[in-house]
C-alpha cells in the first residue's frame, strides 16, 4: 500500500461511521485502541470512554488504532493519525490507550514508535505526549505497562477520565502526575509505590453503550449496550468473579431499550453474566419484537430455556454458543463453575429443537491437576453432544491471571497441551469441529499476566526482534518472570 492507499482507507472507513464526534476544545486527547479498527471499534469500553471525554467540557477525544499494515506505515515513515482529523499522535499532549489485554502491549509499543514517541517513558521528555493507559487490563494486572507509560487508571473509567481531564486542564505534567501518584485507582510508575484499589463507577453512569455505529467492525453495524455490570458467579478463573467491584449491577430494562437508538438495526447485550439479569427475557423480547437483530455476550448454560433460545432464533441467532470452562465436571466443580452436563445436554437439545447450525461451546484446557482422564471425559461428552446436533468446540488453554483465586497456578507445558489437543482431534475426527487457540500465544500471554515491569521490558526485546513466537521465548529466557513485583489491585 501506498500512502494515499492508507489514507484513503481511513477516509472511508470515518465516512461510513454514524455518531462520530468531531469537536473543536482546547484539551485534544488521541485515545488509542492499540488493535485494528475492526476489533477497536467493538470495544464498548473504547466507546464509552471516547463518549465521556467529549461530554467534559473543554475536552475533545480522536480515535486512532494499530494500523492494518504497520509494515507499509513504517517503510512509508508514515505516522499513526486519528480519524477525526487526520492528526499525527505526536501532535498531541495526551495520548490515551484503552487497552484490553495483554499481547496488546506490542500494539502500543508499535503505535508509539511509528510516531517517532519513544516507547519506553525514560527516554521521553516534556516536548513529548503524555502517555496514559487503563481498560480491561487494570482490573487483573497492569505492571507490564509501568515502563511505557506516565499514568495508569485503574478499573471503570467513566468518572476516572473526568478526574484526570479536570487536572490536565489546570495544570503542568509533573504536577498532575504528582497529584495522581496519591491518589486511589491510579497508578504513576515511578512515584506510587504499589497498586490501590480499582476504580467503581457510579450506578448513574450506567449502563456503556456504543457511541458510533459502523459496518467495519468485527461486531457489523451492532449497537452494544450493557444491560448489567459485574457478575454474580465465583469462577476462580476469572478477573470479573462476584467479589470484583461489588459484584453484579443491574441497569433496568426500561432503561436500557430507551438508550437503544432508532437506527440501530442489529442490538448487542455486552457483559459478564447477561443471562443471570432476571429480566433479561424481557430485554431481548422487547428487541426482536422491535424487528432488530440480537446478540448476546455470554449465554450461560443453566439459563437457557425454550423461552430464550426460540427469541435468539428469531432474533438472527444461528449459532447457539455458550461455554463449559471445565474439561470434566470434577474440574468444573474444583473452579466454581455451576455447568453440568445436564445443562449443556439441555442446550444442545434446544439448538436441535430450534434448528440452530450448531452448538458452539467454549473449552479450557491445562487446568490445574487436569488429566488425561479429564480430556476423554471431554471427548466422551462431545461425542454425546455431537449425537443431538452439530457441536463446534472452541478451545483455549487456561492463564491464571491476577487478582483471581487461581493467580500464580503454572502453566501447563506447551507440549503437554498440543498433545492433548491432538488426542481430542483423535477422538473426534469427523464428529466435532475443534478450533483451539495456540498454545505458544497463551504462554506469552501467561508470561505478562503473571509479571510486573520486567515483563514489560521483556515485551520490549520481543517486539524490537521482530514479535514472533521465537523472539518472545528468547526475551522472557533473557528477563525470567519474577513474582516479587507489587501487589494487583486489591478489590
Amino acid at each position: 500500500m501506498n500512502s494515499w492507499e492508507i489514507i484513503s482507507q481511513v477516509r472511508a472507513r470515518a465516512n461510513e461511521e454514524l455518531g462520530a464526534l468531531r469537536v473543536h476544545a482546547p484539551l485534544r486527547i488521541a485515545l488509542c485502541y492499540p488493535s485494528q479498527y475492526s476489533i477497536g471499534m467493538s470495544s464498548l469500553g473504547f466507546q464509552t470512554i471516547y463518549r465521556e471525554i467529549h461530554l467534559h467540557p473543554g475536552a475533545a477525544a480522536e480515535r486512532a488504532f494499530l494500523p492494518d499494515d504497520a509494515k507499509a506505515h513504517r517503510q512509508l515513515r508514515l505516522p499513526v493519525f486519528t480519524y477525526e482529523t487526520e492528526t499525527p499522535l505526536g501532535s498531541f499532549p495526551v495520548i490515551a490507550f484503552s487497552v484490553s489485554y495483554e499481547l496488546e502491549i506490542a500494539g502500543l509499543l508499535e503505535m508509539l514508535d511509528l510516531c517517532r514517541i519513544p516507547p519506553l517513558r525514560a527516554d521521553r521528555g516534556s516536548r513529548h505526549p503524555l502517555v496514559i493507559a487503563g481498560g480491561p487490563l487494570t482490573f487483573s494486572n497492569p505492571l507490564p505497562l509501568a515502563p511505557f507509560v506516565d499514568l495508569i487508571l485503574l478499573g471503570e473509567g467513566e468518572e476516572l477520565i473526568h478526574a484526570f481531564l479536570d487536572a490536565a486542564a489546570s495544570g503542568d505534567r509533573e504536577d498532575l502526575l504528582r497529584h495522581f501518584a496519591s491518589l486511589p485507582s491510579s497508578f504513576v510508575p515511578g512515584q506510587t509505590p504499589g497498586l490501590s484499589a480499582i476504580a467503581k463507577a457510579g450506578d448513574d453512569r450506567l449502563p456503556a453503550r456504543s457511541q458510533i455505529l459502523t459496518r467495519n467492525t468485527v461486531l457489523r453495524s451492532m449497537f452494544l449496550i450493557e444491560p448489567e455490570r459485574g457478575c454474580s458467579r465465583g469462577c476462580t478463573y476469572c478477573v470479573m468473579r462476584r467479589t470484583t467491584n461489588g459484584g453484579m449491577r443491574l441497569v433496568p430494562p426500561e432503561k436500557v431499550l430507551s438508550l437503544v437508538p432508532d437506527v440501530a438495526r442489529r442490538v448487542g447485550l455486552v457483559g459478564a453474566a447477561v443471562t443471570d439479569h432476571p429480566r433479561i427475557k424481557d430485554v431481548v423480547r422487547a428487541i426482536v419484537e422491535s424487528g432488530r437483530e440480537i446478540g448476546i455476550s455470554s449465554l450461560r448454560a443453566d439459563r437457557l430455556n425454550d423461552e430464550l433460545v426460540e427469541l435468539l432464533r428469531s432474533g438472527g441467532y444461528r449459532t447457539l454458543t455458550t461455554a463449559s470452562d471445565g474439561a470434566s465436571q470434577r474440574l468444573r466443580n474444583a473452579v466454581q463453575r455451576r455447568t453440568n452436563e445436564g445443562h449443556l445436554i439441555r442446550a444442545a437439545e434446544l439448538a436441535h429443537k430450534y434448528k440452530y447450525e450448531q452448538l458452539k461451546l467454549y473449552e479450557m484446557i491445562g487446568l490445574p491437576d487436569e488429566t488425561l482422564a479429564d480430556i476423554d471425559e471431554l471427548a466422551r461428552f462431545c461425542m454425546e453432544l455431537a449425537r443431538i446436533t452439530p457441536v463446534s468446540l472452541a478451545i483455549s488453554p487456561f492463564v491464571a491471571k491476577r487478582n483471581t483465586p487461581l493467580d500464580g497456578a503454572p502453566f501447563e507445558p506447551i507440549s503437554s497441551l498440543e498433545n492433548k489437543l491432538a488426542r481430542l482431534r483423535a477422538c473426534l475426527k469427523d464428529k466435532v469441529e475443534i478450533r483451539p487457540t495456540s498454545a505458544r500465544w497463551a504462554w506469552v500471554e501467561y508470561m505478562l499476566a503473571q509479571g510486573g515491569e520486567d515483563a514489560g521490558m521483556a515485551a520490549l526485546d520481543a517486539w524490537r526482534a521482530g514479535g514472533n513466537f521465537a523472539a518472545w521465548k528468547r526475551a522472557f529466557r533473557i528477563a525470567p518472570l519474577r513474582h516479587d513485583a507489587p501487589d494487583a489491585p486489591r478489590r
